[in-house]
């Protein structure tokens, strides 16, 4: 038991932060954020409780870095697109489609960010959100789409609702066909 417990708290060779902030995007994901706790976390990434409040200081500001995390990553899918102006659309759908299956995980920490009451967090979200909006908005205006803002307002409404549909596992959300 007590070699468990020394392999349990002794830091592996690599990046601690990034390995907390990863387990920390898969529980939140699982569990939300009401039902999370720095233990399980610290469990997920095979260290002791203690460890993850070396690089973070509270749950939310563990949560705020997962959040942010999960943007940057929606983000950069978007920034990878190629594709001329009559296809951008259909391509960054595509790659977003993508993203969901290779981290699910950021899917699902944008539904629970868009629930938790907590300020900071709230402000995390809007924050994130907002980066998205600006730039698929910036992206959509150089391609020369028509009707820019209305047709960001449309891809970034479909997203949040493909994102529920996905989040509740409820595909007839989107496509009557799924039932």
């Amino acid at each position: 038991m007590k070699e468990r417990v020394l392999n349990m708290v002794r830091p592996k060779k690599g990046n601690r932060k990034e390995d907390i902030l990863e387990a920390g995007l898969e529980v939140f994901a699982k569990k939300g954020y009401y039902n999370t706790t720095t233990a399980h976390i610290a469990e997920k990434a095979g260290i002791s409780q203690p460890y993850v409040f070396k690089f973070f200081k509270t749950k939310e500001e563990l949560f705020i870095a997962a959040l942010d995390r999960a943007f940057d990553r929606i983000i950069q899918t978007f920034k990878d697109v190629e594709s001329n102006s009559e296809k951008l659309v259909i391509k960054m759908i595509e790659a977003y489609e993508e993203l969901s299956v290779l981290h699910p995980n950021e899917i699902a920490l944008q539904v629970i960010g868009i629930s938790v009451t907590e300020e900071a967090i709230r402000e995390a979200t809007k924050k994130g959100l907002a980066l998205i909006r600006s730039y698929t908005l910036e992206r959509f205006k150089s391609a020369g789409i028509e009707n820019a803002e209305r047709e960001v307002t449309t891809f970034l409404a479909r997203g949040i609702l493909c994102n529920i549909s996905y989040f509740l596992d409820f595909p007839v959300l989107i496509d009557e066909n799924s039932k």
